[in-house]
């Protein structure tokens, strides 16, 4: 039995799919530019094994209910052009923190927006999540404008916390509760 209630949803432009090895290529194609993991906690990857390390801990950490990770494709199309995640999850807190990443090639058109919608309905309703939360490095605009677009809110920033790459990063630490996006999505 699943740790996780089904997922099926595909809104608008947006279809979000279990991933599998089929994907390796594509998710390569992601992880492996070093601009769409520019501020992330590593490096790019640097071959199609880095890929597979992914589903195989994905896989993991789905059974033991802790993360779930699924590709992000366009609706018509089944090729993967970003992930959505969900992970840190504590059951009795029901709290749990998300992350995404999308291909250069996709940035620009609303459609993580539109990806990370479907997934707060599925956090907020039947995974029944009290809140979420995401680590973002304040240089990415981007990612800050997308999140609070969809409702989060900054509660804290962390100094220093990453260092990737030789780099320093900061954090800073947004929230979202289930009533603020109930609310907003039933305007």
């Amino acid at each position: 039995m699943s740790p996780f209630p089904p997922f099926i949803q595909r809104h608008g432009r947006i279809a979000l799919r279990p991933l599998s090895d089929a994907d390796v290529d594509a998710l390569l194609a992601i992880f492996g530019d070093p601009e769409v993991v520019r501020y992330w906690s590593g490096s790019p990857w640097s071959g199609p094994e880095d890929a597979h390390r992914m589903l195989a801990a994905d896989r993991a950490a789905f059974d033991a209910g802790g993360a779930i990770r699924l590709g992000v494709s366009l609706r018509d199309e089944n090729r993967v052009i970003g992930t959505v995640s969900l992970f840190n999850r504590s059951e009795s807190n029901r709290r749990a923190e998300i992350g995404y990443a999308l291909a250069r090639s996709a940035w620009g058109r609303g459609l993580m927006h539109e990806a990370l919608a479907q997934w707060l309905d599925w956090a907020f309703g039947p995974l029944g999540l009290h809140r979420l939360e995401a680590d973002v490095d304040p240089e990415n605009v981007a990612s800050r404008r997308s999140l609070e677009r969809l409702g989060f809110r900054q509660e804290g920033l962390l100094r220093e916390r990453w260092i990737v790459g030789g780099e320093v990063a900061d954090t800073a630490f947004y929230g979202l509760l289930a009533r603020e996006w109930q609310a907003r999505t039933q305007r």
